[in-house]
């Protein structure tokens, strides 16, 4: 099979012309990608890797996304996968970053020296302008010999006009000196794989039964010079770079100046979602429209049709029932707190802060095991852990994606989870509220230490880039919070229509009543709460956040809603995220976690439970 067939992988119509996205990371390609497919998107696992392909339609075109990689090679996966798809490519559209021109065309030239017909959407231009940077475009479609088109994606500036051109895309001008051109004419492969394996490629080499030569510092100079070269001729900054802005994205990778701002976002975080939706929102979404008004209403339409006590009642509408409970924790409840979060982490996201935090705390995760990236899987694990877990693929190693995921399922609360705990725990005051934030974060520097003490090899340098900041633009915004909240409600809605099912039929038969009895000994002996705390620890299995939820009805004194809301954060994590620990990861692993995760979470609310 042919290295740069990738249809194997995708399904993509025969004849059709393949159109690849490509560029830096946080250039702005997603954008781009939804621009061109709109809501006709494929996502395909690429074999071998953790990482998923976009594909979608444009016209007669097939449009595929790439990872954000910094040249076509086979360092990681990222960049393998991209080369491949890049290897397939008719046409390339690579966004470029206007604001960091000198860097992102070192991705343009190798492209470009590959022989594929390019065309250049020359990016976030209004930032460039805004950085006192002034870019000849014309100029730079000259000297690359490729259409260049400048836009402001966020705004769909320049959008129209880069599909126009995509049937005018051309061979640009190649940086190779003659020799390497020789070179590769005398190679019996195609341009682009050739050009590979004098950069010494081994996985295109091997797939080609050829030795890699030596040539590539030769041949990165030679790229490199030739993209300073059109830099100084295209390139001029009109004013120093020493605007608010860039100024203040300095002072929130410093130490002095960083964490009190970090400090400020996190306080913002607790008091929009764990006050003014977690109370305000959700005491009139879950009482006032569905306790007071929906349950009553579909119990009296049920209670027509069967009887209320009759197990069918039950499974429909009684205390646990799929109709009732079920959907009073999803959409009044927990539907609130999903929707605030992933507002709120949008904004971190498209405002360019996310990565600065990343830099701010990576020495801090360097001592767990980690490095400063592991920071967006910890934000994003607020949001939802079985999210996050994906998430942890952006991590450098095994061996930090390991920890990574063990630390996700110990010790973050997802969002809805956080938003009940908060409401908990808001009313007993901030001494109960300081214990409980004390006790989480002892146990997760504790564990993250003991890990990166006794697991083989090191944590990988943190190599990030920091975008811009810029003012988020609402539409996207709200576009992200509806996706991913919609799929919130797709995945959690079936899961909570079983575990109400399963919850009531062992209510029923007295099987709930039984588990309550038999672990006894640990819910009332060790961490002294009453038993029927045992019913949210298994309702705590389908969910966290249901877990969670089934604690309210408890009635419960300060100490022992600590002890209850400490042992069901650290609790096991929920079916769907631990079987996308099963999917990132492996079984054995993936039970080390869980019961990890479980004799943890017993140990330390007994420990809390006698201490307090």
């Amino acid at each position: 099979m042919d290295c740069c067939d990738i249809t194997h992988q995708i399904d993509i119509p025969e004849k059709a012309q393949k159109v690849v996205l490509a560029g830096n990371p946080n250039v702005g390609k997603s954008i781009f990608f939804n621009d061109f497919t709109g809501v006709y998107v494929d996502v395909s696992n690429y074999p071998g890797t953790t990482l998923d392909i976009s594909s979608g339609k444009y016209n007669d075109k097939v449009v595929l996304d790439t990872p954000g990689v910094y040249g076509v090679s086979s360092f990681n996966d990222e960049e393998r996968v991209a080369r491949d798809v890049i290897l397939s490519a008719d046409v390339v559209v690579n966004i470029v970053d206007a604001v960091h021109l000198e860097r992102d065309l070192f991705l343009t030239q190798q492209i470009i020296d590959m022989g594929i017909p390019v065309v250049i959407a020359l990016n976030m231009m209004d930032e460039a302008q805004e950085n006192g940077l002034d870019i000849d475009v014309d100029k730079l479609s000259r000297e690359l010999g490729v259409p260049v088109i400048p836009t402001v994606a966020p705004e769909g500036k320049g959008l129209e006009e880069v599909k126009r051109v995509i049937d005018t895309a051309q061979k640009g001008e190649v940086s190779l000196t003659e020799e390497v051109e020789a070179d590769l004419n005398e190679m019996e492969l195609n341009r682009r794989e050739g050009l590979l394996v004098l950069e010494g490629d081994v996985n295109v080499a091997n797939r080609n039964n050829l030795e890699p030569t030596d040539k590539k510092e030769e041949i990165y100079r030679q790229r490199r010079e030739r993209v300073n070269e059109i830099t100084d001729k295209v390139l001029s900054q009109a004013t120093e770079d020493t605007n608010f802005k860039v100024k203040l994205g300095r002072w929130m990778v410093r130490p002095i100046t960083g964490i009190p701002m970090l400090l400020a976002v996190l306080y913002g975080l607790y008091e929009f979602i764990g006050v003014f939706v977690a109370q305000t929102i959700v005491d009139f979404t879950e009482g006032a429209v569905f306790a007071e008004t929906y349950e009553p209403f579909i119990k009296g339409i049920v209670g027509n049709l069967v009887a209320i006590d009759s197990l069918l009642g039950k499974l429909l509408v009684g205390q646990f029932g799929i109709l009732t409970m079920a959907v009073t924790y999803t959409f009044g409840l927990l539907l609130p707190l999903v929707i605030g979060f992933y507002l709120f982490l949008s904004l971190l996201e498209d405002s360019g802060y996310l990565p600065r935090v990343a830099v701010l705390v990576d020495r801090v995760l360097t001592s767990l095991g980690m490095n400063g990236r592991a920071i967006i899987p910890m934000l994003l694990g607020f949001g939802c852990v079985t999210m996050a877990t994906i998430t942890t693929r952006l991590l450098g190693s095994k061996r930090e994606r390991i920890i990574a995921v063990f630390l996700l399922g110990l010790a973050i609360p997802c969002s809805a989870q956080l938003g009940v705990i908060v409401g908990l725990i808001a009313p007993l005051g901030a001494k109960y509220f300081m214990i409980y934030v004390a006790t989480i974060a002892v146990v997760y520097i504790l564990s993250g230490t003991f890990l990166n003490r006794v697991m083989p090899g090191k944590s990988t340098d943190l190599l990030i880039d920091l975008p811009p900041l810029r003012w988020p633009k609402l539409s996207n915004i709200l576009r992200k919070t509806y996706i991913k909240s919609k799929s919130f409600i797709k995945e959690a809605g079936p899961i909570f229509v079983i575990g109400a099912a399963v919850v009531t039929v062992m209510q029923n038969f007295g099987i709930l009543t039984a588990i309550q009895e038999l672990v006894a000994p640990i819910t009332v002996g060790w961490l002294e709460l009453p038993k029927e705390a045992a019913t949210a620890f298994i309702m705590g299995i389908v969910r966290r956040d249901f877990g969670a939820a089934g604690l309210t009805d408890l009635a419960m004194t300060p100490v022992q809603t600590i002890v209850s809301l400490i042992t069901i954060t650290l609790f096991v994590p929920c079916i769907a995220a631990m079987m996308i620990m099963i999917k990132e990861r492996n079984w054995k692993e993936s039970l080390a976690i869980w019961f990890g995760s479980w004799i943890t979470a017993f140990v330390v609310g007994g420990i809390v439970a006698k201490i307090l």
